[in-house]
């Protein structure tokens, strides 16, 4: 893969002030994320070591070869770019799952937030390395430790650090299985989402210690978990809503409708439970995620103007798969559930479980981590 950050960072071309290093401060100063504690770090770290020659954002595909004015544009805008597709071994016919980025700069800032100037810090998933060359910016080298599953990403990062003239702990490793050796850590941040946290990461932050990480389900995954660390234990909230690759142990399931669904008639029904509700309420998607996490949805609108579209579930295991059939001005919608699972009923009794709870909001609930488990109650 070829790497950006052999020219000067202070070259511009094509579009001035608006592809320079200094853009980005200024989108992020706008923004109001740009904290004093963090300005000389993302002042002084030039993304564009960071980003490889060609990515993907939103969807298309940028290369600095064919255009390096919008290249340099989108390096220095406040979006996350995709490195990765399919943890670097593309097949023939295979759905592109993106499974590296830098992330989104004000996303960054946000997990940045709980840092402490002489904390000691773990990060899972170095990526492109970028967030990591902030970290020892500001930290310094020997108080950052980041652990890659990857092997090629992690050398692309050591390479991209090193271009940047920073020299972190770098690791190449079982992230869930933390870094025992450079342990205990004042804060210990994932880049990637989990839905069990692991005790190992637990055991190596110092009591009163941080763990924030991107957590969920195949169902809902866009939450952050913020962990507090007392007497062997760690219990937290939920908060955000961030989007972030899964930890490659983790992941749940990718993949097109037709690798479910093979013309196969399921079990028909119907619901009086508007479909919609759980792609558009964020705290019932999270409740009904806590019971069922081991599917996930995708609502498909019809492409003909009619405002009906169908709601499909599929689990992770490719055994089971579920439709609901919306129609506008309807009170009642079709169901069809096919495999050893029926989805649907799952989602549906979790949904009116949590309506029973009073439909509580995402907030309240409580994440606990021990020697034993995870837990989370309200």
């Amino acid at each position: 893969m070829d790497q950006a950050g052999d020219r000067p960072a202070e070259e511009e071309v094509g579009g001035g002030a608006m592809s320079s290093p200094g853009r980005l401060l200024e989108i992020l100063r706008n923004k109001g994320v740009l904290t004093p504690e963090w300005t000389p770090a993302v002042a002084a770290v030039d993304r564009a070591h960071f980003v490889p020659d060609t990515f993907e954002v939103g969807d298309r595909t940028v290369s600095r070869a064919a255009d390096e004015a919008e290249w340099r544009r989108m390096v220095y805008a406040d979006l996350p770019l995709i490195t990765q597709h399919n943890d670097g071994r593309a097949v023939a016919g295979q759905i592109a799952v993106p499974t590296c980025s830098t992330s989104m700069p004000s996303l960054m800032l946000a997990m940045a937030a709980s840092v402490r100037d002489g904390d000691a810090v773990l990060e899972i998933g170095t990526g492109t390395g970028y967030h990591a060359a902030w970290l020892a910016h500001r930290l310094g080298e020997d108080r950052t430790t980041s652990i890659e599953t990857d092997k090629a990403l992690h050398d692309i990062a050591r390479d991209n650090l090193a271009r940047a003239g920073l020299h972190p702990h770098l690791v190449c490793g079982d992230g869930l299985a933390g870094v025992p050796g450079r342990a205990p850590f004042d804060r210990t941040l994932a880049t990637c989402t989990v839905r069990d946290i692991p005790y190992a990461w637990v055991a190596q932050t110092a009591p009163g210690g941080t763990i924030l990480t991107p957590w969920g389900s195949s169902f809902h995954s866009y939450s952050f978990a913020t962990l507090t660390v007392r007497d062997g234990r760690a219990t937290g909230r939920f908060s955000g809503r961030p989007a972030f690759m899964w930890a490659r142990q983790q992941r749940r399931s990718y993949g097109r409708i037709r690798d479910w669904y093979h013309g196969e008639e399921g079990e028909r029904a119907t619901t009086a439970l508007d479909p919609r509700v759980l792609e558009e309420d964020p705290d019932a998607r999270f409740a009904v995620g806590l019971k069922v996490r081991d599917a996930w949805p995708l609502l498909c609108p019809a492409d003909d103007g009619s405002d009906e579209a169908t709601y499909w579930l599929f689990d992770d295991a490719r055994s089971s798969w579920a439709t609901v059939e919306y129609v506008p001005g309807r009170d009642t919608y079709e169901t069809e559930q096919h495999g050893p699972r029926r989805l649907w009923d799952e989602v549906e009794a979790a949904y009116r479980a949590w309506t029973a709870e009073g439909a509580p909001t995402r907030d309240r609930y409580r994440i606990t981590v021990t020697p034993e488990g995870q837990t989370v109650s309200l």
